[in-house]
């Protein structure tokens, strides 16, 4: 549901998503820092169904809003122009098409992004100075949290989404107390509970990069409304399913959090590969959300998808009952605008075979159509994780 959210963000479209938090039954004292809390045994969250509770958040769509202040170093995040990057977007395509990511592509990837100098939308410069040799995946995931990839990762490839709002590293945890010779917080930009460093130019980010994207969007929330000593927990994550590490490093620290009222979240309805976000990997919470409209997005997806099935087949009574379902469905006003036109091409693909005697359903035509539709609420997008140096205003 459309709404505005107090004065200080008048006039800027908001939706109603859901995002999953750690449960506060699940936060424990931390005995190794007195006065704040950590979260409890989580096996695989921040991307496992389990130990996940489900808040109902306003967050604003950045498409459709003009004037925002968030920026990398006040809010924690911001959008990087990719556009110009030729060869890195005709990797991105390639990857889009294929959905998966080979080691060639990784490779192509990495060598684009080396040193390059990336304009943020605030003005401000990213100058690559390292790309880590870990942390690269592709994420898919349907409408409405629909499982599109096994339940074991593949490398690189068959990663979801986050399940849960999470911030993927403790600049005072494993591995980077090992890795910098416990010399990170004073190097790196960052806001933990017990600590920060709002001065450093140097910032380790994530850049995730949408393939397409107007389901299952990222959501981040603006870091000056994170209250961290009450809401951000440390957690140690398991890291042995999709990453090599031995001994104390199998163990990642990252942070958990917990829902509040007064905090403040983005993302952007509709989204492809021309445009990055880049976030603080050791700061900012962020999780995939779950729009309204998803759950008819997944309805249309599914009869589609048994619809073409029988097409295959060539039982035209069986793709007929397979979409009349939809026969009443209409995208809901309180959807993105992209999501909307998602689910009227989805429905409008539906209605040319609701007949059982039309000849449509015999057409190979009609199931690329089909596909080519209910592909389009498939949310695609790549990782990895950079140090960069900060320059302009």
């Amino acid at each position: 549901m459309r709404r505005t959210i107090g004065a200080m963000i008048d006039q800027t479209t908001t939706y109603t998503v859901e995002l999953g938090f750690l449960p506060p039954d699940a936060a424990i004292p931390d005995a190794e820092h007195p006065g704040l809390l950590r979260a409890g045994d989580r096996v695989t969250a921040p991307y496992g169904r389990e130990g996940v509770e489900v808040h109902r958040c306003l967050a604003t769509d950045l498409l459709q809003t003009t004037g925002s202040d968030v920026d990398l170093f006040g809010a924690g995040f911001d959008t990087v122009d990719l556009a110009p990057l030729a060869e890195l977007q005709s990797v991105f395509a390639r990857v889009r098409d294929a959905q998966s990511i080979t080691d060639g592509d990784a490779v192509a990837i990495r060598a684009a992004l080396d040193g390059a100098a990336l304009q943020c939308s605030s003005g401000v410069t990213l100058n690559v100075l390292h790309i880590a040799d870990e942390g690269m995946f592709m994420r898919t995931a349907g409408p409405n949290r629909m499982a599109l990839v096994p339940d074991h990762s593949n490398g690189m490839n068959d990663h979801g989404p986050a399940t849960s709002v999470h911030a993927d590293q403790d600049v005072f945890g494993t591995p980077m107390r090992q890795l910098m010779e416990g010399r990170a917080p004073t190097l790196f930009r960052h806001d933990s509970p017990d600590g920060h460093n709002r001065d450093a130019s140097l910032m380790m980010l994530n850049l995730w990069i949408p393939l397409q994207q107007i389901t299952q969007p990222l959501v981040l929330a603006d870091g000056r409304t994170v209250d961290r000593r009450r809401h951000q927990l440390r957690y140690g994550l398991p890291t042995g399913s999709f990453l090599e590490r031995d001994g104390e490093m199998s163990i990642n620290d990252i942070w958990a959090f917990l829902p509040d009222s007064g905090q403040r979240w983005y993302f952007h309805s509709e989204m492809d590969h021309r445009v990055a976000y880049a976030f603080d990997t050791l700061s900012c919470a962020h999780g995939a959300a779950v729009l309204p409209g998803e759950s008819i997005a997944e309805q249309c997806t599914r009869a589609l998808e048994a619809a073409e099935a029988a097409a295959e087949l060539g039982n035209i009574v069986g793709v007929a009952d397979a979409v009349s379902e939809l026969a009443d469905l209409h995208a809901p006003t309180d959807a993105t605008p992209a999501l909307r036109v998602a689910i009227d091409d989805m429905l409008a693909v539906a209605a040319e075979v609701r007949d059982p005697g039309s000849d449509r359903a015999r057409s190979t035509e009609w199931v690329t159509q089909s596909r080519a539709a209910r592909q389009r609420v498939v949310r695609m997008s790549i990782e990895l994780r950079l140090v960069v140096s900060v320059t302009g205003s």
